[in-house]
This record gives C-alpha cells, sequence and structure tokens, in this order.
C-alpha cells in the first residue's frame, strides 16, 4: 500500500529514530509498503521517517534497468567507511526537484538485520554507498541539504516549503 511522503520542513524528518527490538510481521509488511512508494514515487531510496514512522528501517533499489534489487534493512549502520570520496548529485524525495552535490565516503560496510531477522554485513560502493548513507542519515534525523552551504540550504527549504502549502491547498 502506498504511503504519503514527508515533505520537508517536517519535524518528523529531523528526529533521531529508535533501534527496531522485535521484528513483526507488521514492520515486514511496512518495509513492503515502502519498497512500494519508493517504486512509485520514483525514488532509489526510502527511509521510516519519510513516511512518519520513526523506527530504524531504510529500504532501496539503485538498479536503473534490469531486474530489481531490494534491500531491506533494519537497524542499519555504518560499520566502516573508506578515506576515498566520491560526488553525486543527491536528491531527495522529502524535498522534491531539488538536487545538489554532496561529498561522501565512497564505499562503506554497513551492518543490519534482514527482514527474516539475520544479521547482514556487506560493502557497497558507487551510487549504493552514497544512497545507504543518505538513508541512515535520515535515521539520524538528518538531510542532504544539512551538508550544503547555509544560503544553499536555506533556499531549498523556502522551495519546498512552499511546494508543501501548494500541495495542501491542491
Amino acid at each position: 500500500m502506498l504511503k504519503p511522503i514527508l515533505i520537508h520542513p517536517d519535524p518528523r524528518l529531523k528526529k533521531t529514530c529508535a533501534p527496531v527490538a522485535d521484528l513483526t510481521d507488521e514492520l515486514r509488511k511496512l518495509a513492503a509498503d515502502m519498497l512500494e512508494t519508493m517504486y512509485d514515487a520514483p525514488g532509489i531510496g526510502l527511509a521510516a521517517p519519510q513516511i512518519g514512522v520513526l523506527d530504524r528501517l531504510i529500504v532501496m533499489d539503485c538498479v536503473k534497468e534490469g531486474d530489481p534489487e531490494p534491500v531491506i534493512m533494519f537497524n542499519p549502520e555504518v560499520l566502516a567507511s573508506s578515506d576515498d570520496t566520491n560526488v553525486y548529485e543527491e536528491g531527495c524525495l522529502s524535498i522534491p526537484d531539488q538536487y545538489a552535490e554532496v561529498t561522501r565516503p565512497a564505499e562503506v560496510r554497513v551492518g543490519w538485520i534482514d527482514e527474516n531477522g539475520n544479521p547482514q554485513e556487506k560493502d557497497f560502493d558507487g551510487l549504493w554507498a552514497t544512497c545507504v548513507q543518505h538513508e541512515i542519515d535520515h535515521l539520524n534525523g538528518k538531510l542532504f541539504i544539512d551538508y550544503l552551504g547555509p544560503m544553499k540550504r536555506q533556499t531549498m527549504t523556502r522551495k519546498s516549503a512552499k511546494l508543501k502549502r501548494e500541495r495542501a491547498r491542491a
């Protein structure tokens, strides 16, 4: 089922999320709904706080063509990151139609619990590394615009607030 995506500024997007203590069927359904919402948006990642749920859960799929490779992560954390960096033009489903270059570690090792309750660990690079870091940032109340200078961040926040008002009136 599609979930409405929160638009910045929204105080829930700036909150730190609680770890998932117990995997339930309800949380697995939430993850499936998040994937459906992400694909529909369309996006390559979605974090639970973006739909108003303050749990440490993200979904992502950075495959643009071919068979999808959805990843569901409960309690994801960066275990290690490279000194090398990459710059990607990032966007966010909670800050629609706005993009900016963000510098992040080029490679990260991430640990998480999968939807079956099994611990996982994997190295990510390229777009996957950028995406997983962007989504984990959401769980810590951080948006990609927080990496930008104050002027650019304020401009993007104003545009997003305007869009949010226009959508509320529609």
